[in-house]
């Protein structure tokens, strides 16, 4: 999967186009709420910046549904990108059009320009190709740096590469397919898959894709109701899939087969209020009389499957996670979550989050800091892991 890079070019003079992924929260009034995506597209936006290219940047913005929208205006991330790059940020109303060539046009070395919201046409989901050839006559080289959209083959991350001869991968989307490809070829032992999340079903695809190279499952959040479940435990109301008892069952034969262990929360924190704050019990033991009463929810791992979860990642030589262990979002529900995120921080293995909640809560408990790496696509990332070709990279020239 070696693409061609950001640093293989020589873009001075030229006018570049590079795919972003400015898909920031924002509040009611528009404010930016985190510019995270906005920072981690700096690495390419300043080196191209300093090699003289003439930079033209798109990119989506929430879900306007193909209609322009002044909510989802790419004008407040122009600015705020202003404020944390040296160059001047120009920023046109238009993605295509007469209006967008011009702003593109005039460009001099160094320069960058801002479209606006690529989502505001159909034509950009629909990768239809006269969008497509539209978007490229912006620019003369390609960069893709959205890795969050990769696994879209939208016009502005796949049907873009058919009408521009240099199409090459930013630091950011480098970074990604080092660390979530590369890395794991022959991962430093014992490799821990961490998972969690509500559903069985959204990651069946990782697990059967890691099953023959994980050395260790552990498994947390509401998707572990559902492997009780099949085990013939009583789990109250706790969410799960009780059509999937059979999947779950399969994949801890698989696992047994193999000779992969496959960690089970020993206990589970439970609640009868789903509300900050509630009052929480731990089951005894799963096999040990545990189980969940009729009335009550389990909303996150227990005291002993946190010690037991921790010491496996203490010893882990890398470390896979993605999901959270409970619903962390809630005070008094995030006991179990925290201290996988820190348990995590405080290993000495390579540590890999794999994007979505489990990305806002090393955020959140403050360790972001001592990861290894931290993914920018939830969606993305997941389908790297199951071994999947992302068509934002497919589309990209090889080495």
């Amino acid at each position: 999967m070696a693409k061609l890079s950001i640093r293989d070019l020589q873009p001075a003079g030229k006018r570049v186009l590079m795919r972003v992924d400015f898909n920031v929260p924002q509040d009611d009034d528009l404010r930016i709420t985190d510019d995270t995506r906005v920072t981690a597209a700096l690495p390419s936006i300043e080196h191209l910046v300093g090699a003289g290219a003439r930079l033209v940047l798109m990119s989506h913005l929430g879900r306007p549904k193909g209609q322009k929208n002044a909510k989802y205006s790419l004008k407040p991330v122009a600015d705020r990108l202003g404020e944390l790059i040296s160059a001047p940020v120009k920023f046109v109303g238009d993605c295509v059009g007469a209006e967008a060539e011009a702003a593109a046009a005039g460009l001099g070395d160094g320069e960058v320009l801002l479209l606006e919201n690529v989502r505001f046409y159909a034509e950009e989901e629909a990768n239809d190709p006269g969008f497509s050839e539209k978007l490229a006559a912006l620019g003369e080289i390609y960069v893709n740096d959205a890795f969050g959209t990769a696994h879209r083959a939208h016009a502005s991350t796949e049907g873009v590469t058919k009408y521009l001869d240099t199409c090459a991968a930013g630091f950011l989307m480098e970074k990604e397919l080092e660390y979530l490809v590369h890395r794991l070829e022959d991962p430093a032992r014992p490799f821990v898959v961490i998972m969690g999340g509500a559903k069985v079903s959204d990651k069946i695809e990782v697990l059967n894709r890691l099953m023959g190279k994980a050395d260790t499952f552990i498994i947390g959040g509401a998707m572990a109701n559902t492997f009780r479940l099949a085990q013939g435990y009583r789990i109250g109301k706790s969410l799960a899939e009780a059509d999937k008892t059979d999947l779950a069952l399969h994949i801890l034969k698989t696992a047994e087969e193999k000779g992969i262990r496959f960690l089970l929360p020993a206990d589970t924190r439970h609640t009868a209020e789903f509300r900050d704050d509630a009052p929480t019990e731990v089951t005894l033991p799963w096999g040990e009389g545990g189980e969940i009463p009729a009335d009550r929810e389990g909303i996150d791992i227990g005291d002993r499957a946190i010690a037991e979860f921790s010491a496996e990642i203490a010893r882990a030589g890398t470390i896979v996670w993605n999901g959270p262990m409970g619903v962390f979002e809630k005070r008094g529900f995030d006991i179990g979550t925290r201290a996988i995120a820190e348990a995590i921080a405080a290993s000495p293995g390579l540590k890999i989050v794999g994007g979505g909640d489990s990305v806002t809560a090393v955020n959140q408990f403050g360790v972001a800091d001592r990861m290894d790496h931290i993914s920018t696509g939830g969606g993305a990332s997941l389908e790297l892991l199951e071994g999947k070709a992302l068509p934002g990279v497919a589309a990209l020239d090889d080495k």
